[in-house]
């Protein structure tokens, strides 16, 4: 492309030269530039080994290896190049916040500082109180509060020999705590814990290659011996108690239940 000049504007047909002069200008002014830059660099950058195409140099290697004299350097060190250990690096100076930020804001979490509190047992609920379960598998059901275990949770049994409910775990959210109380004061109740109740986890068997394509039959899981005779103990003391007083043993035997025309917030329990 030929630089613009005046000549050529007027040949284009132009009928006027000031309209264009700004681009003469800064045409020249580029010109300008790129002589002076050719200007300062005075010792073009030479390579060793010119490459004859792209991709293949001149020199073989072992041609580079005698013309950079690494035969001499191996030589001093006894036919070893020298390794220079690395340099410790300066401690890195302390970050400074980025002055831009990602345009989605990111979520930091918050740092807890609570600790967790023992439940606080609620004052209706003492040990031996008789509870109304509200949820769950014995829903409706009387059971007897033994003691408050360290999650929380609240320790009962039916006893079991009387209306089918085994020591168990409840919340006392999901239960209705009645002014009937039945002594327990010789029933022994250190053994039991949460890991008492924890769940044993099982290894899972790999399947050869017959039984892979066969349904398997499932076993049965059966209450170890030593808490069926933890069950026991607890319900011989228990029952004990409960015969001694009358109709106890009906009223838990029976389960509970709202009936039509029965209010709610006017039942005492």
């Amino acid at each position: 492309m030929k630089p613009l000049s005046l000549e050529n504007l007027t040949v284009l047909g132009f009928c006027s030269y000031r309209h264009f002069q700004p681009l003469v200008v800064e045409q020249q002014e580029s010109q300008g530039f790129i002589e002076e830059m050719a200007a300062k660099r005075k010792t073009p950058v030479k390579t060793r080994n010119p490459d004859l195409i792209r991709g293949v140099g001149k020199y073989s290697r072992s041609e580079m290896y005698h013309k950079r004299g690494l035969w001499a350097i191996k030589a001093k060190n006894g036919g070893v190049l020298p390794r220079h250990e690395p340099k410790s690096k300066a401690p890195a100076a302390a970050e400074m916040a980025p002055k831009f930020y990602p345009a989605d804001d990111v979520k930091k979490p918050l740092l807890n500082k609570r600790k967790p509190k023992p439940t606080k047992l609620r004052a209706s609920i003492t040990p031996g109180t008789v509870l109304i379960l509200l949820a769950g598998r014995f829903m409706g059901k009387r059971v007897v509060f033994l003691k408050q275990l360290p999650s929380g949770l609240l320790l009962v049994t039916g006893p079991f020999k009387i209306n089918g409910v085994p020591l168990r775990r409840v919340n006392q959210s999901y239960v209705i705590a009645t002014s009937t109380k039945v002594d327990i004061s010789g029933v022994n109740v250190d053994k039991f814990d949460d890991k008492y109740f924890a769940k044993e986890v099982e290894k899972k068997k790999k399947k050869s290659e017959g039984e892979f394509f066969e349904a398997e039959k499932e076993d049965k899981k059966t209450l170890p011996d030593d808490k069926k005779e933890d069950q026991k103990a607890v319900d011989a003391s228990l029952i004990k108690s409960i015969e001694g007083v009358p109709d106890l043993k009906a009223y838990l035997a029976a389960r509970f239940s709202l009936k039509s025309g029965m209010k709610p917030h006017e039942l005492v329990f």
